[in-house]
């Protein structure tokens, strides 16, 4: 329980600790999460079953029963980690932006983010992860009105209604399928028993939520105008995790609970994520903002993830989870890219940028580190995460994995484009200081987990595969 206890006593303290203490603070505070969740991580087994930490059953009013169920599997405490350390992350890579740093309200939304975020991850009940789902988006929503740029409201208003369909679809999934089950528990939701026509009602509402927050193609549209105008923690916090609570909702709600729909929806959300992993990277290619670029390639990344779980073969799932948390850690270190850009010189503009290798050549290195990881070179987890997910498309559909594996050769346009007109060319007469100790540090933490999961997948194959096992069997039973 501690786990989601520690952020959440951190956001409210934050409010009440003195200004000049609130950066060194928050990084203390992010800190004490990425020990719990290792500990956590050293003490599991790897077991198909949930490692239950809370459960209880209280009654409600009109005799209804609410369970306080939180546990996790391996895919769980994956989820786990990677929220606890991107969220030191994020704050880390701030450290030096003193408008939102210092910032006692923002401090705090990214604790309560985070105590929602695990409160996803970590219930077993559809109640509660629907109750956490919800209560994830004040935290952004808030970091996007008091901290967004100028021209922010229609974006705003777009990130609200697109988010408030997709979690009303959703309720509409949860109580239709409770009554079919004794409870919420997510054993009795799974083992209810649902003719094709319920069980498609089930899971188009819960693919309308998900492939809103994903987002999946075409339903991304609120996607880059929010990611551009909102600030760039609140980038990494939409980027690096809210839309893997999407992913993480396949696997774990969405599917199991109405796999009698499968054979109708499979083929329609391969290409929905096929034709955003195409479009998305096009329009990434023909981009000039720095930051619209990463928010068009992060459709494309996600697109391919979502097709790789729905075709549902151990390879392809297996490289969900691996580029799920290679996509989080390389969307940090491009997003910080753009934000170093941003703060230094006012503007993101590719067509005025040039020669910034020569002012900064450790900012150059590191910077050229991470655009090799988002093309998913060898001996990074990109690697992996891509050519298992491909490889499964390809089982299902060998046209369909053709298509979607052009976005190795996309990912390298956009990518390098984006790097050569920024670093390279006559410089255009302004200073460039180089990096910073914490910006320094964030790269550097960004690189050594994603070469670590390269070099050596299988900590983290090993950590997931019983749970999607388990996945598979539970499809093929029902």
């Amino acid at each position: 329980m501690e786990l989601l206890l520690i952020p959440f006593v951190f956001a409210l303290v934050a409010m009440i600790i003195p200004q000049k203490a609130v950066r060194g603070y928050a990084l203390i505070g992010a800190l004490v999460s990425v020990v719990a969740g290792v500990v956590h991580a050293v003490n599991y087994v790897p077991s198909a079953e949930y490692l239950s930490i809370v459960k209880a059953c209280t009654t409600m009013e009109g005799g209804l029963p609410f369970f306080l169920n939180y546990g996790y599997d391996g895919i769980g405490l994956t989820m786990v980690l990677l929220t606890n350390v991107i969220v030191f992350l994020i704050l880390l890579s701030n450290y030096d932006n003193q408008s939102i740093a210092a910032s006692k309200k923002f401090v705090a939304l990214v604790f309560f983010m985070q105590f929602a975020l695990l409160g996803v991850f970590l219930s077993l009940d559809g109640l509660l992860f629907y109750i956490f789902w919800e209560l994830s988006l004040i935290p952004v929503f808030l970091i996007f009105l008091w901290f967004g740029a100028k021209g922010k409201r229609r974006a705003l208003m777009k990130f609200f209604i697109y988010t408030f369909i997709g979690s009303l679809a959703m309720l509409f999934s949860l109580i239709y399928i409770r009554s079919y089950a004794p409870s919420f528990s997510i054993e009795d939701l799974v083992a209810a028993q649902l003719t094709t026509v319920s069980a498609l009602w089930v899971f188009g509402g819960f693919f309308i939520a998900f492939a809103v927050k994903i987002p999946l193609f075409p339903f991304h549209t609120w996607q880059p105008e929010t990611y551009t105008k909102s600030p760039m923690a609140g980038t990494m916090l939409l980027g690096a995790l809210m839309l893997k609570m999407a992913l993480f909702g396949m696997i774990r709600w969405m599917i199991p609970l109405a796999p009698e729909a499968l054979h109708c929806m499979t083929e329609i959300i391969v290409v929905l994520g096929g034709l955003g992993v195409i479009y998305a990277a096009i329009l990434a290619i023909k981009q000039n903002d720095m930051k619209t670029v990463f928010a068009y390639a992060s459709i494309s990344h996600v697109g391919l993830i979502a097709a790789g779980i729905i075709v549902l073969s151990l390879d392809a799932l297996t490289g969900a989870m691996v580029q799920i948390v290679n996509h989080s850690f390389v969307a940090v270190g491009l997003f910080l890219a753009a934000d170093i850009i941003d703060r230094r010189l006012g503007h993101r503009n590719l067509l005025e940028l040039g020669g910034i290798a020569q002012q900064a050549p450790k900012f150059a290195f590191w910077f050229a580190v991470i655009i090799f990881a988002g093309v998913s070179v060898p001996l990074t987890s990109g690697f992996i995460g891509e050519f298992l997910l491909i490889k499964g498309i390809y089982g299902y559909n060998w046209i369909y994995g053709v298509l979607i594996g052009t976005t190795l050769i996309l990912a390298c346009v956009y990518s390098f484009r984006a790097y050569q007109l920024s670093m390279f060319g006559p410089s255009k007469g302004f200073e460039f200081p180089d990096l910073t100790w914490a910006e320094w540090l964030s790269f550097f933490i960004v690189t050594i987990v994603v070469v670590f999961l390269g070099v050596y997948p299988q900590f983290l194959i090993d950590m997931v595969e019983p749970g999607l096992q388990k996945l598979i069997e539970i499809v093929n039973v029902k």
